[in-house]
């Protein structure tokens, strides 16, 4: 049995460690344009981000990509702020504790891939064609 008594909630710098595995394997032809964006990890996602997205509990976003997409990206209009990546430590960890039927590896793994995906121009329905996580 495990001894819970030493042990701590994954930290910010846990849960970027383990998005930076998943980015480190990303296929070479994925992995250039990912290299170019920013990852941030955040207990939750700002008042001004959840009432963007008109999301009252902050424990329902895990994860946001912040940019435009590559398939929109023009050199005639530049981007005057960086791609990023944001992950969300407390809804990751509420996700995670709820779910009790994946590892926290594997539900970062599936929010960054899905963040990302976001970042090369897929869309919500073009992601939940291959990726049917939530089943």
């Amino acid at each position: 049995m495990t001894d819970w008594t030493e042990a701590s909630a994954p930290s910010a710098d846990d849960i970027e460690a383990l998005a930076r595995e998943v980015l480190a394997g990303l296929p070479p032809e994925f992995a250039g344009y990912a290299a170019a964006v920013i990852l941030r990890v955040e207990d939750v996602a700002g008042e001004d981000v959840l009432d963007e997205l008109e999301i009252d509990d902050p424990l329902e976003l895990t994860g946001l990509y912040d940019g435009i997409p590559q398939t929109e990206k023009s050199p005639s209009q530049p981007q005057h702020f960086p791609d990023t990546v944001w992950l969300f430590r407390r809804a990751l960890l509420d996700e995670w504790a709820e779910r009790g039927d994946v590892s926290l590896g594997a539900l970062v793994r599936n929010v960054v891939i899905h963040e990302f995906a976001h970042h090369f121009g897929w869309s919500d329905g073009d992601i939940a064609r291959i990726d049917r996580w939530w089943e």
